[in-house]
């Protein structure tokens, strides 16, 4: 009889149908993140300067005793600490070698490292072992000689958790460690760390990962795994990664998932903006072009479509300012985008061709201001269809430069009661030529202006004796468009009426009638402001602590500030 296992079915008479033999299994599912992290220094990518360096320090027998890395999160900061550790300690295939850059990833130390066991290399978490007590056990230790590597190695994560005291413990061992020991400290925020640290250490800053580094690191990665993508969705992913491998590898891993759920074993583009929660790009570029052309009813049409389909209003703001950011640097061609399809880009350049700088910045400015409103809004739909229509009617006012343009050319802007439509053709005139829907007076019979406006316009035409005659003096008694009718006044020569009618007609374009005549009157500008100031002196005056003020001073006096800057412009 036979002890083997594989006879047993035999022996039983059973008929085992023919199926398959599962994938053999390693272990446990790793992620991508785990699963491809950097062995050696070749594989660390974007970070080459750091390497050079690190390279020509072994190279000479120059290293530090201390190495502190920083940088944003996932950029390898904590893979660079081990790969370091594996450099120093490596003693190569043949167990003769020195510390080297490339560490040969089979002798002994290097596996140890590798697999996270090797006794003489230590990591330590700074978040969760924050106290003097826990660095007291590191001081301790440092004194005794490595068991079986080069070097004794402490990798301290998140080094910038550390409480105040146990940086002050660890500051005479870090400047003077014995040389068989090396620190490597890790952060992402190097601004929490002392200075009096920073100064023990060899700083390295490892840089952000860029998009076109990740899209290679990924495309690679998925042909490994045997995972086809779309390119676009793949740029997409280097993108929302913002330069950290790690973070783009989750997003990549989330993004397999869902194609092998529902993508047909494909990384679509529309499956990867819909698991990110972006919104289309189609859709946000249909609601610029509903901004630009100022169809306020059919931007929020879009705008709630969208909000239908999942899409947050934040990110709706947010694909705006994407697509405003491309139209502008598109005007000074540097904008590139891989992930863009042609039609979106021809799009996109037709945009620049059309709008100006100075359009494309107050649009900027607008949305800028409108994402953090809607991003705190306890109803952000209802936010961002205001900033919509903010954006829209803000869009055909001149900016102060070109106002003050048209006050000197006797031009005024006119403002639209609609919002502005769209230009013969196809163009979008609201944001292309703010200064077209401002008409020039000359256009109409006369203008409606305020007594109030009348004076500034004098005062920024530069006719400051008119205007201190029409503030102090001018009681009007009927003012409509074109004619100006005022109570007669001993301090305005005969001549007054002529020389107003004249210099209205200079700054605006239209004829005026300006005469005195007789009825009831207004108070005059300085009348007003003398009443408006009296009455705010009396109600000043009753205020209890003014008046235990004037009566321990009582020469005091109250002054306005206004009346003191009026009589030294004066």
């Amino acid at each position: 009889m036979s002890d083997s296992a594989d006879d047993e079915p035999t022996m039983l008479g059973m008929d085992l149908p023919e199926t398959p033999a599962p994938a053999a299994s390693s272990g446990p599912y790793r992620v991508l993140a785990r699963k491809y992290r950097p062995q050696t220094f070749a594989e660390l990518i974007g970070q080459d300067a750091m390497v050079r360096t690190l390279g020509n320090a072994i190279a000479r027998d120059r290293l530090a005793h201390a190495f502190l890395m920083t940088g944003v999160r996932g950029v390898g900061k904590t893979s660079t600490a081990r790969l370091i550790a594996k450099a120093l300690n490596c003693i190569g295939v043949d167990g003769q070698g020195g510390p080297t850059i490339d560490p040969c990833g089979v002798c002994e130390p290097c596996r140890a490292i590798t697999e996270g066991r090797h006794i003489d290399v230590i990591e330590m978490d700074a978040a969760s072992n924050t106290g003097v007590d826990d660095v007291r056990e590191i001081i301790e230790a440092v004194r005794y000689a490595a068991v079986s590597a080069r070097y004794k190695i402490y990798i301290i994560d998140e080094v910038h958790m550390l409480s105040r005291n146990a940086f002050n413990a660890l500051l005479k061992t870090l400047e003077e460690p014995p040389p068989h020991v090396k620190f490597l400290f890790a952060t992402t925020e190097v601004n929490k760390v002392p200075v009096t640290v920073l100064s023990r250490c060899q700083r390295f800053d490892l840089r952000r990962i860029t998009p076109d580094m990740l899209f290679a690191h990924f495309s690679a990665i998925l042909q490994k795994e045997g995972v086809e993508a779309e390119a676009p969705a793949i740029w997409l992913i280097a993108n929302a990664a913002e330069g950290s491998v790690r973070d783009g590898l989750s997003i990549l891993d989330q993004a397999i998932a869902h194609a092998d759920l529902d993508g047909g074993g494909m990384i679509g583009a529309a499956q990867v903006r819909v698991m990110l929660g972006l919104s289309d790009r189609s859709s946000i570029a249909n609601l610029m072009a509903s901004i630009l052309d100022g169809d306020s009813g059919g931007a929020i049409d879009l705008a709630r479509a969208q909000y239908a389909l999942g899409i947050e209003p934040v990110a709706m703001v947010r694909g705006l300012m994407d697509l405003t950011h491309a139209v502008t640097l598109a005007k000074v061609s540097r904008h590139d985008d891989p992930a863009l399809a042609e039609a979106d880009r021809e799009r996109i350049g037709d945009w620049a061709q059309k709008l100006g700088f100075a359009p494309l910045n107050r649009l900027w400015q607008l949305l800028l201001k409108g994402h953090d409103e809607v991003l705190r809004a306890n109803n952000p739909l209802e936010h961002l269809e205001m900033l919509l229509l903010r954006v829209i009617y803000a869009a055909s006012m001149p900016d102060p430069g070109e106002l003050a343009k048209l006050l000197e050319s006797g031009r005024l802007p006119t403002m639209p009661l609609a919002a502005p439509a769209a230009a013969p053709g196809g163009e979008t005139a609201a944001l292309a030529a703010p200064v077209a829907e401002a008409a020039p007076l000359t256009e109409s019979p006369a203008t409606s202006l305020t007594i109030a406006q009348i004076h500034q316009l004098l005062e920024s035409s530069g006719n400051h004796r008119l205007a201190v005659q029409v503030h102090d003096h001018v009681r009007v008694i009927d003012l409509a468009p074109g004619e100006l009718v005022f109570a007669a006044d001993p301090a305005l020569s005969a001549a007054f009426p002529r020389d107003l009618g004249d210099a209205l007609f200079a700054a605006t374009g239209s004829r005026w009638h300006v005469r005195a005549g007789e009825g009831d009157a207004r108070p005059s500008l300085g009348e007003v402001r003398a009443a408006t100031a009296a009455d705010n002196d009396a109600r000043i005056r009753e205020l209890p602590v003014v008046k235990a003020a004037l009566a321990a001073f009582p020469d005091a006096s109250l002054e306005d500030p206004a009346d003191n800057r009026h009589k030294s412009n004066a």
